[in-house]
Formats: C-alpha cells, sequence, structure tokens
C-alpha cells in the first residue's frame, strides 16, 4: 500500500506557485511600439518618391513597379537623345492601345533622335542683353539648361508638362499619357498623345443600362486592354498575354 501512495503522489498533479513572467510596464510597452512603428524600421515610408539623376535607377524602378517581364502592354522605349552636340540616354514609358503612335514618332521620338541644325549647334551662345560698361562690351549669357531646351526646341508637341514625383507620373501614364525619362536630370517630360479608340455616340441595341458608359468588348484585343486601363487606373494592374491552342 505505501508503494501505491508514493506512486498516486508522483503521478499526481501539483500547482506551481511560481510562475515565469513579468507583466511590462506600461512606458516600456510603449516605448516598443513606437520603435516598431518609427519610419527608419518601416521599408515602404523610406522609398523615394522623386526621380533619380540616373536613368539605370529610374529604369529598373519603373520595370519593378509595373511588372514589365509579364505585362504586355507596358512599352519602354530606349533611346539616345541629341542636345547640342551631345549625346544623353534617354527611355519613353508608355503603354499600348492608348497612345497616337504617329504623334510619338513624328513629333517626339524623331526631333529628339535625329541630328540637325536645332540640336548640334554649338557655336553661337545664347546672349540675354549687352551693355557697354567703360568702352567695354558686357554680354550676359543664360546658362544651358537641358530641360529647358528639351521642352521649348526639340519636342513640337502641343501638349507637355513635366514633373519629379513618381506618384504624379505612373498616374498620367495610366490615363493615357507618355513619360521621357532622359539621363543627368530629375525631371520627367509628361506628353499627352493620347489615341485610344472610343465607340460612336449610338444608342445600345441590347444590354441596355441607365447607368455607366455605354462601352463594350469589340475584336481588337488591345482595344480591350486599353477599355480595361482607362477604367483600372493603377499600375499594379497586370495585363498578361496567353496562348491558347484549340485542340
Amino acid at each position: 500500500m505505501k508503494f501505491f501512495e508514493n506512486l498516486m503522489n508522483f503521478l499526481k498533479f501539483k500547482e506551481s506557485e511560481d510562475y515565469d513572467f513579468v507583466l511590462p510596464d506600461a512606458d516600456a510597452s510603449q516605448d516598443s511600439q513606437t520603435t516598431n512603428n518609427s519610419p527608419e524600421l518601416d521599408p515602404l515610408k523610406n522609398v523615394n518618391e522623386n526621380v533619380y539623376t540616373s536613368i539605370d535607377v529610374n529604369l529598373e524602378y519603373v520595370k519593378a513597379k509595373y511588372n514589365t517581364l509579364i505585362n504586355s502592354d507596358i512599352k519602354l522605349r530606349k533611346f539616345f537623345v541629341n542636345a547640342k552636340n551631345k549625346q544623353y540616354n534617354a527611355f519613353l514609358l508608355y503603354i499600348d492601345g492608348m497612345i497616337d503612335t504617329k504623334s510619338i514618332n513624328k513629333f517626339v521620338i524623331e526631333p529628339l533622335m535625329l541630328k540637325n541644325s536645332s540640336n548640334t549647334n554649338t557655336s553661337e551662345p545664347n546672349v540675354v542683353s549687352t551693355a557697354v560698361t567703360n568702352n567695354a562690351v558686357v554680354r550676359r549669357i543664360k546658362k544651358f539648361n537641358l530641360i529647358d531646351y528639351i521642352s521649348e526646341c526639340l519636342v513640337p508637341q502641343n501638349d507637355v508638362s513635366t514633373s519629379t514625383k513618381f506618384k504624379d507620373i505612373f498616374q498620367k501614364v495610366n490615363a493615357g499619357m507618355s513619360a521621357l525619362f532622359i539621363d543627368t536630370i530629375d525631371t520627367v517630360f509628361l506628353i499627352d498623345a493620347k489615341g485610344f479608340e472610343k465607340r460612336s455616340i449610338t444608342p445600345p441595341k441590347n444590354e441596355i443600362v441607365i447607368r455607366g458608359p455605354q462601352e463594350g468588348f469589340v475584336e481588337s484585343i488591345r482595344t480591350n486592354t486599353s477599355l480595361l486601363r482607362r477604367f483600372i487606373n493603377n499600375e499594379n494592374f497586370i495585363i498578361e498575354d496567353m496562348s491558347v491552342r484549340n485542340y
């Protein structure tokens, strides 16, 4: 009997009176929460929203933002810009199906790439004013500004604006504009050359709705993708091409 009593006492659960934890103080908990939410430790807070001066950094950022490896309608056209007999690396960002390719080729890419008298002349400086002081001719010469020179001399498009924020640039590109990035400057040229398809103003024949646009898909896939882009103005929207075989 002694053996069974010792065995039962050994197997019997005994509630422990000592606990190995301590309640934290209110000040320590608040400091810990502040440290976890600090902008220095949050990677989303440290993202640079401004355009970089390096064309390679801007290109990689745009590729990652638009997922260009799988996004089929996002186009990046890389080329060289000729300005004052110098060449600058550049690329054009636009969405296929939402721009007028003829306007882009004729009024944007062609004036920037081709060498002519307007972008190769370096002999005459830009003289602002001339004055004579003590029998000496003083001329004020305006310093060469690549941003003003491109917008005023090399891009004959009627609607050209500039921006230095990636957020504004992506919103404009998603709406159908083209973005021109040029090396050594942190300013992007936004060119309005929209050319997406629109449905003619006619009453619908079937599926009549009271509210909402009277638009629908057509046979052209690029017209359909541009229609979706116009309603979903977000760079995270991905359109991926896929081949379907009918066996």
